[in-house]
């Protein structure tokens, strides 16, 4: 299997709307390589915009141990936990993805959202 043209085959079935079919692609390429995280990264993000809540929150905190100072990483599992439900938890995420980049608006409104539902 030639990995890199799976990962581009993946990105072209992601942008184009089908992001199941772009996980499907991307789960054994991070099989093989799970050290590779942009490959990890569009395999979240696949999985948020399918509505796969666990298996997004599982590779977003992956990504989040290996590297703390991701603030992206960051801002997607506090909004994957938000979305599912899990206000309190994203807080947390949410403030280290904005303090490490506040110059974010899309970081800020995120942020401001959740701190309105559970208060500051």
């Amino acid at each position: 299997m030639d990995l890199l043209e799976e990962y581009r085959r993946a990105t072209l079935f992601f942008e184009s709307g089908d992001p199941t079919g772009a996980a499907r692609l991307l789960e054994p390429i991070v099989e093989a390589e799970p050290d590779n995280a942009a490959v990890r990264q569009l395999l979240a993000r696949s999985y948020f915009q399918s509505a796969q809540l666990g298996r997004a929150e599982a590779q977003l905190r992956e990504l989040v141990d290996r590297n703390p100072s991701d603030h992206y990483a960051h801002h997607v599992l506090g909004r994957t936990l938000e979305r599912a439900g899990r206000a309190r938890e994203a807080l947390r995420h949410l403030r280290i993805a904005f303090a490490m980049y506040s110059d974010n608006d899309d970081y800020r409104v995120a942020l401001r959202r959740v701190e309105g539902t559970v208060g500051r």
